[in-house]
């Protein structure tokens, strides 16, 4: 299905049911040490300290599991950061990345996003089919049609 990313002034996010990813651009031969990224159940920070350059800071869209979150700097050039969501659904699709609205998605690729978090729904409740080729029309909105236990 892919990754339908979320492009910002300082490089992209993305989301599936479990995570949220950010990739920060930073400058060429940015070491760890030139970086402040801080993690808390509810917010963000991301700083190049050198530059003082302030890439994310603010409440999150939903609360995080900060204890199995990470960051990584690669290649001296890229920060990624992987967010474990509290809330773990296809229903659970972060219109923004900060709660303020900061970073949102265009409503075209909010839908994408929600159509994606749907098949991955399906994928995880019937893991013997195959949904690589399948496309969603219908009520997909709220991680899609409820289903019967069980």
């Amino acid at each position: 299905a892919g990754v339908v990313a979320v492009p910002t002034p300082w490089g992209s996010w993305h989301q599936t049911i479990d995570e949220v990813s950010i990739n920060i651009d930073v400058p060429a031969g940015t070491r760890a040490r030139d970086l402040a990224v801080t993690i808390t159940p509810t917010t963000i920070r991301a700083v190049h300290k050198p530059s003082s350059a302030t890439y994310i800071d603010g409440p999150l869209f939903q609360s995080v599991m900060p204890d199995d979150s990470l960051w990584s700097l690669e290649d001296s050039k890229h920060v990624r950061i992987v967010l474990t969501k509290s809330a773990r659904s296809a229903a659970a699709l972060w219109p923004s990345l900060l709660r303020d609205g900061a970073h949102a998605a265009p409503a075209a690729l909010q839908d994408s996003v929600q159509k994606k978090l749907t098949l991955e729904r399906f994928q995880r409740e019937n893991p013997g089919f195959d949904f690589s080729g399948a496309e969603i029309t219908g009520n997909y909105q709220g991680g899609g049609p409820p289903l019967a236990p069980p």
